[in-house]
């Protein structure tokens, strides 16, 4: 669910396809759809916003829309945790009130109201993680003309929601150089690359990324400045064929739904630029949501059925150990866990189970892509050897079930 003042039905349309092969192409059973309203969040109270979304979830519900076997919502653009509590709460209380797993009708909720730990950085991770695979890829960036790997590799992040704001600091964090940041207001240039966590900080503060200390703040467009790695995190319909040829990214990233027009697209696969679609860097709020509604449909949280059990089963491990060694030769042999192993003797906490299924998801998904890609020889045209392989999956559950109604 998003809050926008542009797009229209048709938009609508074309981004519930995409959503339908994000979920086929990473193997989640939801069917895929989208849905919006049709305002700028900017010019409303907070009391209005609730009140706007409470009477939407109800327009949902009169019409059979919304439930944890119907169609299952998550936030979007201009929707974040307290939008998705909104929705959860109006559908428990009206249509769902009778419903047990009423709870799993929307995911991206804070965890008070039956979230999942790491949903909220799960689309910037799955962002990175993706990305990441392919950067690893010999045969890509020998294509592109730069070394494996995401080191020194220099960045310029357009929109600095939620999206982006993660991107940036997985980014940051494994070495490379965040030397742009693109907002509405204001765009932010760093050569030297620009310290996420103040920046954060920054933002939090002040509400905008105008005026941060540690980065230019400069009003010329960003979109065209040199950089290996493009990330287009804001809104649809960013590169065009009217400014295609300014951009001299050497990668881009699809972080937000159709950035680029397809004329544009294949201008840009003509010149050996890598382009990461929109349709598999989804997958990681794709995925985070399935791990939600899975939560909420089993009523209970990932590992804490299994936390007490595997700490003592481990520590009876290393007991028995220290005891046989001890008894063999005759001494005192105390067996001290590293920390690494320390951390992890309770067993996978909700954070683990959901960074693990979703590296797991991705990495075999990309995988997946890739040898269909050149099996299909397609070069650099990831965007088709995605739909292929998407399409591919529903065509088969089609002829596998058969149809209901013929």
């Amino acid at each position: 669910v998003s809050t926008q003042s542009t797009g229209d039905v048709n938009t609508i349309d074309c981004l519930a396809q995409i959503n339908s092969f994000t979920c086929s192409l990473i193997d989640v059973p939801f069917g895929g759809a989208k849905g919006g309203i049709k305002i700028n969040p900017a010019n409303y109270t907070n009391r209005e916003l609730e009140k706007i979304t409470r009477r939407f979830t109800v327009e949902l519900g009169k019409k059979g829309f919304i439930g944890p076997g119907v169609d299952v919502l998550g936030p979007d653009l201009g929707t974040g945790e307290q939008e998705m509590n909104w929705i959860a709460d109006t559908y428990r209380n009206t249509l769902g009130s009778q419903d047990l797993n009423a709870n799993a009708c929307v995911t991206g909720k804070s965890q008070q109201m039956g979230g999942i730990h790491g949903r909220e950085s799960s689309a910037g991770k799955g962002l990175y993680l993706t990305t990441a695979h392919f950067l690893d890829n010999a045969d890509f960036m020998k294509v592109v003309r730069l070394i494996p790997g995401v080191f020194n590799k220099t960045v310029i992040i357009q929109g600095y929601g939620n999206l982006g704001k993660h991107t940036c600091r997985y980014f940051a964090r494994d070495g490379a150089k965040v030397i742009g940041i693109i907002e509405k207001d204001a765009s932010l240039y760093n050569p030297e690359g620009i310290d996420y966590q103040a920046l954060q900080d920054w933002v939090e503060l002040t509400g905008s990324v105008r005026d941060f200390p540690g980065a230019e703040t400069t009003d010329k467009d960003m979109l065209h400045e040199p950089c290996d790695i493009l990330i287009p995190c804001a809104v649809e319909r960013v590169i065009t064929s009217d400014n295609v040829n300014k951009i001299q990214a050497k990668i881009i990233v699809e972080g937000a739904n159709c950035t680029m027009s397809p004329m544009a697209y294949e201008m840009l696969l003509k010149r050996n630029v890598l382009v990461i679609p929109d349709i598999i860097i989804n997958s990681g709020s794709v995925c985070s949501s399935y791990f939600e509604w899975l939560k909420n449909m089993r009523h209970v949280s990932f590992g804490r059925l299994t936390f007490k059990y595997e700490r003592e089963a481990n520590q009876h491990l290393l007991n028995s150990v220290q005891t046989s060694i001890e008894t063999l030769f005759n001494t005192d042999c105390p067996i001290i866990p590293s920390a690494e192993f320390e951390s992890k003797m309770s067993g996978a906490s909700e954070k683990d189970f959901v960074n693990s299924g979703l590296s797991y998801t991705i990495e075999g998904t990309v995988e997946t892509v890739n040898n269909v890609r050149k099996s299909h020889d397609l070069g650099l045209d990831l965007r088709q050897a995605c739909y292929v392989l998407a399409m591919s999956k529903i065509v088969t559950t089609y002829a596998t079930a058969g149809y209901t109604f013929t």
